[in-house]
């Protein structure tokens, strides 16, 4: 067998070393395979198998076996047919993986950390069997769970399933991903009381332990893991904000709740501004739920408007939160810290708290969904929204899609086929006055896979909020030009790696500009060569 050496410069350790190329898998030896046998047919029989499954669980599972025994096969599943599986991978049906996964749980797929673990933390981490390949980790510690709440244990299927969409969407190498559940027991009392839950059966601790735990978990991550990206996923609303602010500039990290969410949801926004006869400026955003996600893309959504030349004040007062109390303002109570900043100071009526009645008075052009209160956007908020705009921008963001603020169907309806539409879960088409409307989905993929590809490749040591900020800009800018004229809010999900490479190429121009990038040889390329170079980076079945 001959084996291909090709030769290339470490600079971390300023020496030339020599990688094995990859190769294709050797075919099994006469007698081992049948007479007639190819990956083309595998593969269409493997569909075949998969479609037989008549609940979306049993696709999962099946999909995770397939995984398990052929990698390059799974991830040729998802390359050919992505429309199809990634709903299956990811969301919705990832959601019900988690709720069942100490029931369905059958071969490990990632690195478990306890509370147990503090201590010694630094030789759990060491034990990932492949430690040296990996780039990039989504930690997760369960305790928010897309909108089911504290899961515990259980959420591991999130951290994989995010990593399977950073190799299909953004081409990262499946060695090179790493993922990690923090169990830090739950407070969820059915998992408590499930003999079969996988987790530690213990409440969660006071915030005291947890940042210790973290601050250990952080500070051996750096050490023993020093060219891992890390991403956080699914922690509670306080310590989403709190262990971004805490962590960010310790090692190269982001919370895709908060600047994942944040960044898509602006690039949707600023698709959706084009269709509406309203100038930027005079645009009205009202957000329904304002939990880290919510907060986050509030802050976001401020460079909708200061791109403009709009001030950071002016910008904030375009900007409206709604909580399970109603609107959100300074001098009601209960208002928790991370919403005061776009608490209105100069509202002094009394309290709102039904949906509708808000939407006449602020008027929104747009209406964003995080609250997970299926039906939330009623009939009579859409007609009203109807009433302040032609076009209202509504997005009901909320996953998985049982927990969607409404359907892309009563959009329609109820604004009368004029809504602009985009949701967290996917939806199918609707014909309306005969013509096909397609519903944008707002999902994070669109974002994250491309953001970690171009911070990895330019061995970013921290993300900034201006990568984020472009990763968005560069979403936006995908769109081509007969999916503008069908009005899609969103590029579609079969062009999602040509996407992420270009999002790439924008997050390492952002990391040059703000001067985190260690990969200086990417500074002489100009833009055509970097985007050649990166699609040259992105791993193939």
């Amino acid at each position: 067998m001959s084996i291909v050496l090709t030769p290339y410069w470490s600079p971390d350790e300023g020496i030339q070393k020599l990688k094995i190329e990859a190769r294709a898998k050797a075919p099994a030896a006469p007698g081992l395979a049948p007479p007639v046998f190819s990956m083309k047919a595998q593969l269409d029989r493997t569909l075949l198998q998969l479609r037989s499954r008549t609940s979306p669980i049993e696709k999962y599972t099946f999909l995770a076996q397939v995984k398990q025994a052929d990698v390059e096969a799974f991830y040729k599943l998802c390359l050919e047919y992505m429309p199809e599986i990634i709903p299956i991978i990811y969301t919705p049906t990832v959601g019900d993986a988690c709720l069942q996964y100490s029931k369905i749980y059958r071969n490990r797929e990632g690195l478990f950390i306890s509370l147990k673990d503090k201590g010694r933390i630094g030789n759990i981490l060491r034990n990932w069997p492949l430690a040296n390949e990996a780039r990039i980790s989504v930690v997760t510690d369960g305790s928010r769970i897309l909108g089911l709440g504290d899961l515990g244990a259980n959420g591991m299927p999130i951290a994989v399933g995010k990593l399977s969409l950073y190799v299909a969407c953004a081409g990262i190498r499946p060695s090179s991903t790493f993922p990690i559940t923090l169990d830090l027991g739950t407070d969820n009392s059915s998992n408590l009381s499930d003999p079969l839950y996988l987790g530690l059966r213990q409440r969660r601790p006071l915030d005291a332990e947890y940042d210790a735990f973290m601050d250990e978990f952080i500070t051996e991550m750096g050490r023993v893991h020093p060219k891992v990206l890390v991403q956080f996923e699914d922690f509670s609303t306080d310590h989403a904000f709190s262990y971004l602010e805490r962590f960010r500039n310790r090692l190269p990290l982001f919370n895709d709740d908060i600047q994942g969410t944040g960044a898509v949801v602006l690039a949707g926004l600023l698709s959706a501004a084009r269709l509406v006869p309203v100038p930027r400026n005079e645009h009205r955003i009202l957000l329904f739920g304002a939990g880290s996600a919510s907060v986050g893309v509030a802050k976001q959504l401020m460079s909708f408007f200061t791109i403009t030349g709009m001030s950071e004040e002016a910008a904030r007062s375009q900007i409206w939160l709604v909580d399970s109390k109603g609107l959100v303002y300074v001098g009601r109570e209960e208002v928790a810290d991370h919403k005061m900043y776009f608490a209105r100071r100069h509202y002094t009526g009394i309290p709102m708290k039904d949906l509708t009645e808000i939407v006449k008075y602020v008027k929104p052009t747009a209406l964003l969904g995080l609250s997970t209160i299926a039906g939330a956007f009623t009939p009579e908020v859409i007609r009203q929204m109807s009433q302040n705009t032609p076009r209202p921008i509504i997005f009901p963001l909320s996953n998985p899609v049982q927990l969607s603020e409404c359907t892309f169907t009563e959009a329609l309806i109820h604004s009368n086929g004029t809504a602009i539409f985009a949701s967290g879960s996917p939806f199918g088409s609707e014909v309306i006055g005969g013509v096909r409307r397609e519903p944008g989905q707002g999902n994070n993929m669109y974002i994250f896979p491309g953001l970690g590809l171009g911070a990895i490749l330019c061995r970013a040591k921290s993300v900034t909020d201006s990568m984020v900020q472009a990763a968005a800009f560069g979403l936006a800018g995908s769109l081509s030009w007969d999916e503008r004229a069908l009005e899609l809010v969103y590029p579609r999900v079969e062009r999602i790696r040509e996407i992420s490479a270009h999002i790439a190429v924008k997050v390492i121009r952002a990391a040059q500009q703000a001067g985190v990038d260690n990969s200086t040889d990417l500074k002489r390329m100009n833009d055509t060569v970097l985007l050649e170079f990166v699609k040259g980076k992105m791993w193939n079945p």
